[in-house]
């Protein structure tokens, strides 16, 4: 008898039907997704369906996963060394609080905590089970939690989780905001907890921290920024927003990725050394999962370690991305933000789906963005620049944008 799944002689469920109508829906609005043929990734190209184009779909913004001399530096490290201590064993084989937790952790969290004047860090496997897991750890049913309304999918499943109340305040409307923290504090709730982005993807716009921070003491909150697009791009020692507006040492907690421009996986939050006792207590997407490999950690250190010193990147990266986006501008697109995340707001899926298709043709890889990601008529391309770009991609792609506009 051949092995693999089958469905011979089975009676189908319903929601077989009921799946492949919503699947001919996707298709039909223009909105069915599929997983990219992606090839070889080299440098600031990637070979997608057998072609090398720009990439400009990257969270790469640094371009450290590109960094031969690290890689080979990191390499070398490996064949010289004797696996005395596992540092860079590929598995970890266990949750951190039974065996899988290294020292070369130790040595990650101590150096993340001391760039940020922390008390202490915290590394996750992800981004989604640092957002998954905190708030839902931390807010209980007397409290309550308020989110930007753009905020990631996972702190909006991280707010589903948890047991308190949550509200959606207006995006970056702080007057909103303001409304719905004096109507709680009315409520008698233990703890408020705001919970903001500080670059949010799908806009490229950045969040008023000073004037968050000024709302959180104001109403004692529990302010929790996540900074996965600001970490690495913004500040002297890219540490995000939060250092560049100055204001560091007044957010509670901060959460940055691995995964995006420190090039490599896994999550981290700093904080004080009371939550992180905490959050080692009750936060079930640290508790129930295999730890990261010290591999990917030791390989974490090297990329955070560089990023500190890399401001003439940063400077690059954003100054391509203020030029990209006046020309957009100049010739009549839609482009909201001010970071390194380019978006070009089209209106229709077709269009989105269609202008995507030509700037493939003419060499350049960048995604059509769609309903649900963003809301209904505002698809759009996202270009996520890179600091290994030049000011002559720049000036390419917006010659082949306004020319696919005519």
């Amino acid at each position: 008898m051949s092995g693999g799944f089958t469905n011979a002689g089975q009676v189908e469920p319903p929601i077989v039907a009921d799946i492949a109508v919503e699947l001919a829906k996707l298709k039909a609005k223009q909105r069915f997704r599929s997983i990219p043929a992606t090839g070889e990734r080299s440098g600031r190209f990637v070979t997608v369906g057998g072609r090398k184009l720009l990439n400009l779909s990257s969270n790469d913004y640094l371009g450290l996963g590109a960094d031969r001399e690290l890689f080979s530096s990191f390499i070398a490290q490996i064949r010289d060394d004797r696996f005395d201590d596992g540092r860079f064993a590929m598995t970890s084989s266990s949750s951190r609080l039974l065996t899988g937790h290294h020292p070369v952790c130790d040595q990650l969290e101590s150096a993340i905590a001391a760039a940020y004047g922390s008390e202490t860090a915290l590394v996750f496997n992800s981004g989604y089970h640092a957002n998954t897991g905190i708030l839902p750890a931390l807010a209980t049913r007397h409290d309550l939690i308020l989110s930007d309304r753009l905020n990631h999918a996972s702190i909006i499943d991280g707010l589903r989780i948890a047991d308190a109340d949550y509200r959606r305040f207006r995006h970056a409307d702080y007057d909103h905001l303001e409304e719905q923290l004096e109507t709680a504090a009315r409520e008698c709730y233990r703890q408020i907890f705001i919970v903001t982005e500080s670059v949010f993807s799908m806009d490229g716009d950045l969040a008023d921290l000073r004037r968050l921070v000024k709302l959180k003491r104001r109403f004692k909150a529990v302010l929790i920024v996540d900074e996965a697009h600001g970490a690495g791009v913004f500040g002297e020692r890219g540490l995000g927003l939060c250092e560049a507006l100055g204001v560091t040492n007044e957010i509670d907690i901060i959460v940055g990725t691995f995964g995006k421009s420190l090039a490599s996986a896994g999550a981290y939050a700093v904080m004080r050394g009371l939550f992180r006792e905490y959050l080692v207590n009750t936060m079930r997407t640290l508790i129930f999962t295999t730890a990261l490999p010290p591999m990917t950690l030791a390989w974490s250190l090297a990329t955070f370690t560089k990023q500190l010193t890399m401001q003439r990147e940063r400077d690059h990266l954003l100054g391509l991305a203020a030029t990209l986006r006046g020309s957009l501008r100049e010739a009549g697109f839609d482009v909201p933000g001010e970071s390194h995340i380019v978006p070009v707001v089209l209106g229709e899926d077709r269009t989105a789906v269609e202008m995507a298709g030509a700037l493939r043709e003419a060499g350049f890889h960048a995604l059509p963005v769609r309903p649900p990601t963003v809301p209904e008529n505002s698809s759009r391309l996202r270009f996520s620049l890179r600091a290994d770009l030049t000011s002559g991609d720049i000036a390419a792609l917006a010659e082949t944008m306004k020319r696919g506009a005519a």
